[in-house]
Formats: C-alpha cells, structure tokens, sequence
C-alpha cells in the first residue's frame, strides 16, 4: 500500500502521491467533496493510507459525505480516517493502558485479561473496594496482581489526576468499566456520568488516544436514570472522537452469567424458579464474564473496534428466562417447577412509589428501583431495531466459548462464592 497526502479543495478532491506525481481520483473511488453542503471553501490535507474504493473524510476527524454526497455528522470508523495512532504498533508490553473501575466485577476480569497479554497495567482503585468496602489495600493489590495499582477517588477529578499524574508515564488507552453500584438516582450521574468524565479528563492529560468505555446494552431504550447517565457520556464521549481528541470504542454488552445465576441456590434448595409474565417477556444472549473482559481488550488495538458502538452477547441463541430455567432443572435432574408473577404487580408497585415520592422525596432510589426491576422483567437485553419496533437476536453479535449451561453447571457444583451481587442485586 502507498502512503499518499491528501489535498481535498472546495472543487474537487485531488490526490497526490508521496512521489509527487498527481493522479485524480474518480467518483466510483471517492464522493465528490464538492457537494458537501457547507464544505469550508479552503484546502485541508493531511497524511493517510488508501486503498482502492475507500471514501474519503475530513482530515480533522469530524465529517465525511456519505454516498449521496451528503454531509454527515457520523463519523465513520475505518482505517483510513483515524488519526495515527503510534502505540498501535507497539507491542503489549510497551504499550501503557489505564483501567478505571478495576475492582468492579468486570473491571477485575480485564485486569486479569491485560496482564495475561502482556500490556502495562495501572489500575485505579478505591482505597476501601469491594462489595461493602471490605478489601483494604493490600488486598487489592493481591486481588489484581500484575498490574500497578494506584488509589484515588474517581469522582473528584484532582484526586484523579495527581494519582495518573504520579505513575509518571504516558496513557496510551483508558479502559473504564465504572458502573453506578445500585442504579439510584444520585449515584447513577456520580459514577457513570461524572466519574466516567473525569476518567476521560485525567486519561487524555496523561497523553491517552483511545477510551475503551463499558457501557450497556439497555440504554437503547433509556427509561432508567443510570441509562441516561450513561448515554449523557457516550455522546461527549463521539464528540471528543469528531473533535479529534481521542478515538474510543464503546462496549453494550448483553446480560452477564451471574445476573441470571440469583436463583440457583433458590432451586437447589427445591424453590420454584420465578419469572414474570408467562417466561418469554425477555431474552438474552449471556456472556461471561472472562469472555467479555476478552473483548474489551480487543477494543484497545483492533482498529475494525475504533469509533464504533459495539453491542456484543455470548454464544449461542438468544434466551428467555423460561428457556434459561429449563436449563437449569435438566442439569438438575428435576421436572420444573415455576412460579410465574404477573407484571401488574410490579406496576402497582412503581404507581404507589411514585405517588408517595411526591410526599417522601427520601424515596426517590426506592422508586427507581421499582423501576429498574420492571425493565429487567420486561425488555431484552438484544439489539434494538427501531424500524421494526422489535429486538434482533440475529443482529446481536455473538463472542466467546463460556455457555450459560457451563455456569449453571459450575455453580450447581460450586455455588455462587465470588459471583455475589451485592449492592448490583436490584439488577
């Protein structure tokens, strides 16, 4: 491949090669940037790599025209319109990654995942983690071994920033896997608005050119404050990219293993299995949570990953919960036994909360997660099309080996030691 500087001019785009002999390019190649509506009527260049048939885009990272000839405000993630970034062809080892939110559930799977792959690890840690505050430091430090941990309160930006400013190296790529820990109304903006911010903030200050950020796949349908929140930040987070300030893949996973593993001791025990409605309101295409932390850690080099919203499931089809307890029962040996709960109940619930909210504003978390029990009864963590009004199991991407069957297997063997909810059980 050629390495080529691009001279793009209000006429028409003209291509000159690194040899200087100049070639124009046809329109079955590139768009005509002349009819770009509002195209600045200067010259832009810059240096890039082309292959025939690639489109052309604004060498500032912003806008490109689309095969109408259109303007269009979305960037496009391909290997010929992204900004170098030279750490990319570094090796892991000198390769400098951050990860915020390290002690959470997925947070410590990608601290694992990185270190197995050899890349320079720092993560950033509360100085009391863990469910409850219960790990102290040096447990910390045991729990995510191989990497350089550092502690510092994440939703107050100068802590932040002197903690990375102390490490005395240069960011490479900031992973954040910050999640609000119960889904209430103020910690929601706190941690997966403000806190994922000043991540973003500190990380860049520290030279970082891509942000890996772990979102969810529900926000499509945002009716819950923690979804807002994390859209809110998804959005400043492609204008940085449009502004040329970083790139960054955005990770929506569907449901993890152990939010569907809560009622296996329940069952074990001779319980009925409990879902609302008549078991098929919702589906899923679970990941684990090694598999998932796996994918994360493909967002930091893979260049098809740059500047995309990547909603991601495990193997296999989509699940109902009546499918997924049917599992659990076979591998049990035991003929099902259900207890299915109509979901006006749970609507009754959220009507009388939010009319004594207005009495007892001490209620607003009580009520929201009413709330956020009623989504998860009720809407699939799947890909949304909005054209049908439907969720796509078919356009829900699958990755990874880990099965729902294999958990449920290993938990039935072992129980749930280190898959406990904790203040995330309201999910």
């Amino acid at each position: 491949m050629m390495d080529h500087a691009l001279f793009l001019s209000h006429d028409s785009p003209t291509l000159f090669s690194s040899g200087g002999s100049q070639n124009r390019i046809s329109c079955a190649q590139f768009v005509k940037v002349s009819k770009c509506k509002g195209f600045p009527n200067k010259t832009h260049s810059g240096r890039l790599s082309l292959r025939a048939g690639e489109r052309p885009f604004n060498l500032l990272g912003k806008r490109v025209c689309d095969r109408r000839g259109l303007y269009s405000s979305k960037v496009i993630a391909s290997s010929t319109q992204l900004p170098v970034q030279e750490f990319r062809s570094k090796t892991p080892q000198d390769i400098n990654v951050l990860v915020v939110g390290s002690t959470g559930y997925i947070g410590k799977f990608v601290v694992v995942e990185l270190v197995k792959r050899g890349f320079n690890v720092f993560a950033i840690a509360r100085e009391r983690s863990g469910i409850g505050g219960k790990l102290g430091k040096e447990e910390i430090k045991k729990e995510l071994k191989g990497a350089q941990v550092c502690f510092a309160d994440v939703t107050d930006i100068k802590s932040l920033q002197i903690a990375i400013a102390d490490l005395g190296i240069s960011v490479d790529v900031i992973i954040s896997c910050l999640a609000s820990r119960n889904g209430g109304v103020k910690d929601s903006w706190k941690i997966d608005y403000e806190a994922t911010r000043n991540s973003l903030i500190a990380g860049k200050a520290a030279g970082a050119s891509h942000f890996v950020l772990l979102s969810a796949i529900c926000v499509q349908k945002p009716l819950l404050e923690f979804q807002r929140a994390k859209l809110k930040f998804e959005a400043e987070l492609q204008r940085e990219a449009e502004n040329g300030g970083l790139t960054y893949s955005i990770v929506r996973p569907t449901a993890f293993f152990k939010s569907l593993g809560g009622q296996v001791e329940l069952v074990k025990s001779g319980k009925p299995y409990v879902m609302f409605g008549d078991g098929k309101l919702c589906a899923c295409k679970p990941i684990s949570e090694s598999d998932l932390a796996s994918f994360i850690v493909d967002c930091s080099l893979d260049r098809d990953k740059i500047n995309k919203i990547l909603p991601i499931g495990g193997p296999g089809k989509a699940m109902t919960p009546l499918e997924q307890a049917e599992i659990l029962f076979r591998l049990m040996g035991k003929k099902p036994k259900f207890l299915k709960v109509p979901l006006e109940i749970m609507d009754f619930a959220i009507g009388l909360l939010d009319f004594l909210l207005k009495v007892f504003p001490s209620l607003e978390d009580a009520a929201e997660f009413a709330k956020i029990g009623r989504y998860y009864a009720a809407e699939s963590m799947l890909v949304w099309d909005p054209q049908t009004g439907k969720y796509d199991a078919s356009a829900t991407p699958s990755y990874g080996k880990a099965t729902l069957e294999d958990f449920f297997d290993k938990v039935l063997r072992e129980g749930m030691a280190g898959q406990e909810l904790g203040d995330q059980a309201v999910f």
